[in-house]
């Protein structure tokens, strides 16, 4: 229950983080411009929600880091990906319910040079959402879902320390094999190995 509980935290998060990435390159939102305007225009999640790309990618880092941390910060990133997880999904739901000037404003501006939420605002005749925000909804709920396992369950999770510990475990074998070779009799082959770093094996 515990590995599974640590791999839906971590799929979670990363499927999270990867749908709102796909999102942040896909159409928000389409605006109508008023009549004499420019041909309407197309908004990505990039332009519509400018934090929508960067809290993905730290999503992703966030969940493969997650597969290799010790306790302590699993409890951070843990807090880290709900607060992440919660930025984009009321970000993404702002967009996709209040269709926001400030959402189309970089783009209206780029395409016909007028700046000013006042001016821009006058331009707009309709704003329409596509389903990529409630998508990045989603990925949201997911991220801060993953988020919220983590917390809950991190404390039971396996330690990352294996190799290490095998590793501690070959090098406290090392002294017995020493020990057992010390008492073995010193044959030719040890002799010959005495002669090639200098020792005089008759003087034993």
């Amino acid at each position: 229950m515990t590995a599974r509980a640590r791999s839906y935290a971590v799929l979670a998060i990363i499927a999270g983080g990867a749908l709102a990435i796909i999102s942040s390159t896909q159409t928000w939102l389409d605006v109508a411009l008023d009549a004499g305007a420019t041909a309407s225009l197309t908004v990505a999640g990039a332009k519509a929600f400018t934090l929508l790309a960067p809290l993905s990618l730290a999503a992703l880092a966030l969940g493969l880091a997650l597969t290799v941390v010790g306790r302590v910060l699993r409890y951070a990133f843990g807090a880290v990906a709900m607060v992440i997880g919660g930025t984009l999904l009321v970000g993404a739901a702002r967009v996709a319910i209040e269709h926001p000037v400030d959402a189309v404003a970089a783009a209206v501006t780029t395409a016909t040079g007028l700046s000013g939420t006042e001016a821009i605002a006058g331009l707009v005749a309709a704003i329409t959402a596509t389903p990529w925000p409630w998508l990045t909804v989603v990925a949201g709920a997911l991220i801060g879902a993953g988020g919220i396992l983590t917390l809950a369950t991190s404390h039971r999770w396996r330690g990352s320390g294996r190799r290490y510990r095998t590793d501690a475990a070959s090098a406290s074998a090392t002294p017995a094999a020493s020990g057992a070779a010390a008492s073995r009799p010193h044959d030719a082959i040890d002799s010959w190995d005495d002669l090639s770093h200098g020792d005089d094996p008759t003087a034993r």
